[in-house]
């Protein structure tokens, strides 16, 4: 029996848990940009009307209001009539898609990885508080893991992977407020 040797040309972590922790920082970084993405379209959909959630006529340059359709026909539960009051407001709508747009630069980035997930992680709790109970589950549903990812990704650095998240950190201002990280 002939045993077949092949030699490795490429440098690759000397132990198992280093390999592990590499790999891990790419999963984050991929799910920091797959979860970016998710709130820039979402953004981008509701702003342009591009005819995946918001038709051309409810978009935002259009005249629509992002929050009304939802808000007004979705809300229900203990907070229904908080939200059906707010849907469609001038600024409810500007803080929505603001909050939308800025998670989803900042996950993308990998920059402002602290208040992209507190202020995302309010935002999709808010949603879920929307339609409590959820429709599939007592209480658990996608917003609630989206959240917990946002924490994971802020207490991990994943913007440093594949992102601006090591030079941001650098910036003088940055330094100086490390809560901007």
């Amino acid at each position: 029996m002939t045993t077949i040797t092949h030699r490795n040309d490429h440098a690759f972590p000397a132990t198992a848990a280093m390999s592990r922790e590499g790999a891990a920082r790419y999963v984050f970084a991929g799910l920091r940009l797959a979860l970016g993405w998710v709130f820039l379209w979402a953004f981008l959909d509701k702003l342009f009307g591009l005819g995946y959630a918001t038709p051309a006529k409810g978009a935002w340059v259009n005249g629509g209001h992002p929050t009304l359709g939802f808000l007004k026909n979705s809300a229900k539960g203990p907070f229904a009539d908080f939200y059906h009051s707010i849907a469609g407001t001038t600024w409810a709508d500007t803080l929505f898609m603001a909050g939308l747009a800025g998670v989803g630069v900042a996950l993308i980035l990998g920059i402002g990885m602290r208040i992209a997930a507190i202020s995302g992680a309010a935002l999709l709790v808010m949603m879920w508080t929307a339609v409590l109970p959820p429709a599939t589950n007592p209480f658990m549903d996608d917003h609630l893991i989206y959240a917990g990812l946002l924490a994971a990704l802020a207490l991990t650095s994943a913007g440093n992977t594949l992102g601006l998240g090591a030079w941001w950190a650098k910036l003088p201002l940055v330094k100086r407020l490390p809560w901007l990280r």
